[in-house]
């Protein structure tokens, strides 16, 4: 880069030491032409240089590579997944829960779930967190204790500058399932088919966080690509009658 600017500065003063010091107009015009011409190769040389280097070709492939993270808040278990986004292809990276039934006092579970969460983030480096909403329960103290879960989960996102999307749980098995009453394990499923990964046994209990980043990947208007989307659980079911019942 730096002979490439040297050769620039050449160029360009020789472009402008020209003068009309010779017999004829048409050898001084003759040689500011080839100046010039050499003055813009050298310019545009530089110009695929700055902007084709490695530092461009670092800053398009973040720009075309991503990760997500989705978070279904709990008081008891705390449920995550991340998934890359790479041309607009998506695929499962990590995903599990957090375990909070031993610590018996609130604080403690906060606490646990936001170093939890910041260790995840500081290791995977997701560029946005999307997060199930709580949903209305007849329990105002559960209701209480869940809303701080989700608010402490937001607050860890937040301080590493991660982006946070909330979506309700009917909005998100819409978005996966094409019905906002699928059970889970017609989520589960369907996210099966999405990522080519089988979810059972401890991955279970993350059905909701995996499927809370599908779905914001969806909103946020990415498309898969080589792979059937389906608009509702029955056309699913017409490609997959293994996953009857």
């Amino acid at each position: 880069m730096a002979a490439l600017t040297a050769q620039l500065s050449i160029a360009y003063n020789r472009l402008f030491r020209i003068n009309f010091r010779f017999k004829t107009p048409a050898t001084a015009a003759l040689l500011k032409t080839k100046a010039l011409k050499a003055f813009v190769l050298s310019a545009n040389s530089c110009y695929l240089a700055g902007s084709h280097g490695p530092k461009y070709d670092e800053l398009k492939e973040q720009q075309e590579k991503y990760r997500l993270l989705g978070v279904d808040p709990g008081t008891n278990i705390l449920g995550y997944a991340i998934v890359e986004v790479e041309q607009k292809k998506l695929r499962l990276l990590d995903m599990g829960v957090i375990y909070l039934k031993k610590l018996e006092e609130q604080q403690e579970k906060l606490q646990h779930i936001f170093e939890r969460l910041q260790s995840i983030i500081e290791i995977h480096r997701p560029t946005e967190m999307a997060i199930e909403a709580p949903f209305f329960g007849k329990n105002p103290q559960s209701m209480l204790k869940l809303g701080r879960a989700q608010g402490v989960a937001i607050a860890a996102a937040m301080t590493k500058g991660v982006g946070i999307t909330e979506y309700s749980p009917k909005k998100i098995k819409q978005s996966v399932t094409g019905n906002g009453n699928a059970s889970k394990e017609q989520v589960a499923a369907m996210l099966a088919n999405i990522l080519d990964f089988q979810i059972g046994g401890h991955y279970l209990d993350a059905t909701d966080a995996l499927a809370t980043a599908v779905c914001h990947f969806y909103q946020s208007g990415s498309m898969l690509q080589g792979k059937k989307r389906y608009s509702d659980w029955g056309s699913f079911l017409k490609d997959n009658p293994g996953r009857k019942g």
